[in-house]
């Protein structure tokens, strides 16, 4: 076997299936799931409809590629948790910093994403996409608890408050939900949402004073 040719050829793989899934993640976004089509996705990503079937088999699959790489801002295979944002909030030098620098990535990362979890959401009478959404559900729970560990290591969750309601208390206030409702229907800035959301993770989570 030409092990050039093959690395080659997985190379192409990745570069269409990244393009397509950016393509796919502003129309998604926009039109949501049942109004776009994989021929609109194809199109957009300027390859055939074919191509596209190749490469994902199934259109819930094209979204389910569009969101992780708007989840990590690149189509590198890189876990949320190994990602820069989230080393250095984890290695921050106390409580406070960590929640900020915590908001602050997670805020970046919603502001490519939540469009497109709305659409797997509003799509979840699909059983592919109720997959995904659950998912996802426990994907953002998990990375929760890794930072609701971190505040539990450091003694900085407030009195009686436990690591697991922690991790449960920032899955809902960081969620994308709350940052669709905010800075979509209720026109606030994601600057904004980032600074009340701060405030809300030190009082209820910390247990800090404002």
């Amino acid at each position: 076997m030409d092990t050039n040719a093959a690395d080659g050829r997985t190379a192409r793989s990745r570069a269409t299936r990244a393009r397509v899934a950016r393509a796919a993640a502003g129309l998604f976004a926009a039109r949501g799931y049942a109004a776009t089509s994989v021929r609109s996705v194809a199109d957009a990503a300027g390859v055939g409809e074919q191509t596209v079937y190749y490469a994902f088999k199934t259109k819930a699959a094209v979204l389910a590629e569009a969101v992780d790489q708007a989840v990590a801002g690149d189509a590198e295979p890189v876990p949320t948790l190994e990602r820069p944002w989230v080393r250095e909030a984890l290695a921050a030098p106390d409580a406070e910093a960590q929640v900020r620098l915590h908001v602050a990535g997670t805020g970046a990362v919603m502001e490519r994403v939540a469009g497109l979890l709305e659409a797997v959401r509003g799509g979840a009478a699909d059983p592919d996409l109720a997959r995904l959404w659950r998912a996802n559900v426990e994907q953002r729970r998990a990375v929760q608890h890794v930072f609701a560990d971190s505040l539990a290591a450091r003694g900085a969750l407030a009195p009686g408050l436990e690591a697991g309601e922690a991790a449960d208390l920032m899955l809902g206030l960081l969620s994308p939900e709350l940052f669709t409702l905010y800075t979509v229907h209720l026109g606030r800035s994601a600057r904004w949402w980032r600074e009340r959301t701060t405030e809300a993770v030190r009082a209820q989570v910390l247990g800090a004073v404002p």
